[in-house]
This record gives C-alpha cells, structure tokens and sequence, in this order.
C-alpha cells in the first residue's frame, strides 16, 4: 500500500532492489569516505528515494527527481567525455580518474547513473508534484549551509567553498555561499521543474 492507502503502483521488485542497493552503498562510503560524504545533495538523494519507493511518496520523489535529473545527466556528460577524450566539460568528476581514489569507491559513485531512471520511472508511475520546487529548494537551503559548517573545507562538498570542486577565492566566503543557494535551484531545480510542468500540461491536452 502507498502512502495514501491506495494500492502499490511501483514494483516490489524495485523496492528490494533498491534496498539491497542502500544496504551495500550505506555502510561502504561510511567506511571509504566517512559519513560527511552523506552531507553532498545526490548521496543524501539515495535515502529519500529509498523511503519515497517505499511509501510511495509523490512529493519526496519529486523533489529527489529535482536533484538527480540534471545534475546526474551532467555528471554523466563529464565522466563520459572524459573517459572518451580525457578532457572534463564541466568538471567535477576528475576524482572518477584518480588513482589515488579506491576503485571500489568510483565503482560505486557509478549511481549518477542509476538515480535518474529509477527517479524518473516513480515519478512516471505516480506522477509529478508541483510542490517539489519549493521543498527541494528549502531542503537544499538548510544542507549548503551545514555543509560549510560540519565537513572539511578541503572536502568541498556541494560545491561550498568553490564550484565544480574547485576553491573559490574572488568573493568573500559567505558572500559565495549566498549565491550558491540562490543559484542552487535556479540552475539545478527549476529547469527541470518547468519540463515537468510543461509535459503536465502536454498530457492534458492530449488526453481530450
């Protein structure tokens, strides 16, 4: 049953599956990475949609659609580019060429990947909530600034001190992390939202 008592629309099959992924990613970054690597938007990403599978949450899975859609389509792009070419588009994604970094943890950053289409196959089945700019937005206002105070500025996480991993220095800190969360859901949220909006409306014409 989802979370409105009406019956399951998504697949039990992809809700173990995706459990068993959680289960093996969790406890590995914890023991690789640490558990501040749970504070970057995309791995916190991986939790609320193993509770929106499983609830069946339309407003959770929406909001997560808002934060994998695009940035896992770039990070794809990178990588991919990358790997082809040796040259990173936009960044972000060197640590994937990095021998300095355990492969079994760049095995596993692999779900940029996965995400999307498991996201996007939810929102699919039960369809998209408007609400979810809004919430993801709020949501990612109060991760940027814990990220700056409680992981390691040499972390970078989210893109706190510096973007596409880098260290900013031209603006004063805070004043960066402003822009940052102002820029945050307009570069990120709202283009994908507005498609959202934009097939809603598609579909509704076409229905009649």
């Amino acid at each position: 049953m989802s979370d409105t008592g009406s019956p399951a629309r998504l697949p039990l099959g992809l809700k173990l599956a995706f459990t068993a992924w959680i289960l093996g990613w969790a406890p590995t970054y914890w023991v690789l990475l640490g558990p501040q690597n749970y504070f970057w938007l995309c791995n916190l990403a991986n939790f609320l949609i193993l509770v929106g599978l499983w609830r069946e949450h339309r407003l959770l899975l929406s909001m997560q659609w808002l934060a994998v859609a695009l940035v896992g389509s770039l990070w794809a792009v990178d990588v991919g580019t990358a790997w082809l070419t040796g040259i990173h588009p936009i960044g972000g994604t060197e640590y994937m060429f990095d021998p300095e970094q355990p492969p079994l943890t760049r095995l596993m950053s692999l779900y940029h990947l996965i995400l999307p289409p498991v996201a996007g196959f939810a929102i699919w089945r039960l369809g998209y909530d408007r609400r979810a700019l809004w919430w993801q937005s709020g949501l990612t206002w109060l991760v940027i600034p814990l990220s700056y105070l409680l992981t390691d500025p040499e972390r970078n996480i989210n893109w706190v001190h510096g973007p596409f991993g880098q260290h900013q220095d031209w603006m004063a800190p805070l004043l960066y992390l402003v822009l940052l969360m102002g820029l945050w859901p307009v570069a990120i949220y709202l283009p994908v939202h507005l498609l959202m909006i934009g097939l809603q409306h598609w579909r509704i014409r076409h229905r009649h």
